[in-house]
């Protein structure tokens, strides 16, 4: 009985590439609005401007935990290509490994600041981060680690990037489609 449960909940939900391509094609804004955008930027426009960097903050934290959830219970999701050199499938497992749990840690370390703050935070104006301990010096080393944690994995996020776009145009390995909805196909 369960077993027939269960298969009719995975025919119900979309496959697990889809979902890795949809949560690709959602981080990547997101990911260039955090490089880009810090709260101090935000704030001079006032309560509603914070507001909607703090919900996309919660989208990205969401999407990092269900992500990481989904890679504890199941490993990575890709393997190298087989036209892929020794050296390059290494680097491909290390480069993957580091960004998953970086994208953990970067939600931990946020965590950790809400957890440290002298205010409760509140992610998207509406969900408590943490209660406030107000230990400032914590506070401000976790925000300084916070910030080099975020700039360094999304300098990683680049290089894997241009890692794949080498493989898409280099070995010509559709490295690129992989994670493209079958519609960019062919553009690709």
């Amino acid at each position: 009985m369960a077993g027939a449960l269960q298969k009719r909940i995975r025919r119900a939900l979309p496959l697990r590439r889809t979902v890795l391509k949809a949560a690709h094609l959602t981080m990547i804004p997101l990911l260039i609005w955090f490089v880009l955008v810090q709260p101090k930027d935000i704030t001079p426009f006032g309560t509603t401007a914070f507001r909607i960097h703090s919900n996309l903050a919660l989208v990205f934290v969401s999407i990092t935990l269900l992500w990481f959830a989904d890679y504890m219970r199941r490993g990575l999701a890709g393997r190298p290509g087989p036209r892929l050199p020794r050296w390059a499938k290494t680097v491909h497992k290390i480069m993957h490994h580091t960004i998953i749990w970086g994208l953990m840690l970067v939600a931990l370390t946020g965590f950790l600041l809400g957890l440290t703050s002298a205010v409760l935070l509140k992610a998207g104006g509406f969900l408590p981060i943490a209660p406030p301990l107000n230990y400032r010096h914590w506070n401000e080393a976790i925000g300084a680690f916070h910030t080099v944690e975020f700039y360094a994995l999304a300098g990683l996020i680049v290089v894997h990037a241009g890692f794949h776009a080498w493989r898409h145009f280099v070995l010509r390995d559709n490295a690129l489609r992989i994670m493209a909805p079958k519609r960019w196909f062919k553009y690709l």
